[in-house]
């Protein structure tokens, strides 16, 4: 399945650079639409007036963490269907199965470069149950 190249993403993350470089990261995939947030509060609200075909977060962030955007996200009948992926400084175990147990598509750890990231977003879609036809 071939992926939608101007679907919205969204991309979360308190250091404006880390925004940067994800941005161009996303560019050089073909991504055409990428909005950013500087912390799950603001993301949220963003999510509420629009659409997000993607969501790439980082886990930590004041004062919402990436963490609790992915459970608020999950709770929110509206955005509970929405691709998430979580990006982090750190490997830690206990994170990455509570990010899979709260529901998160995929986990990325930093750094990591365009081919990384656009590995992990094609098995985030790879992975979604788009309708019954795609699943046979």
């Amino acid at each position: 399945m071939a992926i939608d190249l101007t679907m919205p993403i969204l991309v979360v993350d308190d250091y404006n650079t880390m925004i940067r470089i994800i941005r161009n990261l996303l560019r050089q995939i073909g991504f055409t639409q990428v909005d950013d947030a500087c912390d799950g509060a603001s993301a949220l609200k963003l999510m509420r007036a629009r659409q997000y075909g993607l969501v790439i977060s980082d886990w930590n962030m004041e004062p919402m963490t990436g963490y609790d955007l992915l459970k608020e996200v999950r709770s929110d009948p509206v955005l509970a269907n929405t691709p998430f992926i979580m990006v982090t400084a750190e490997s830690r175990t206990e994170n990455v199965i509570a990010a899979k147990q709260a529901g998160v598509s995929n986990y990325i750890v930093k750094p990591f470069n365009a081919q990384t990231l656009k590995s992990k977003i094609d098995a985030v879609f790879s992975e979604a149950p788009e309708s019954p036809a795609s699943a046979a």
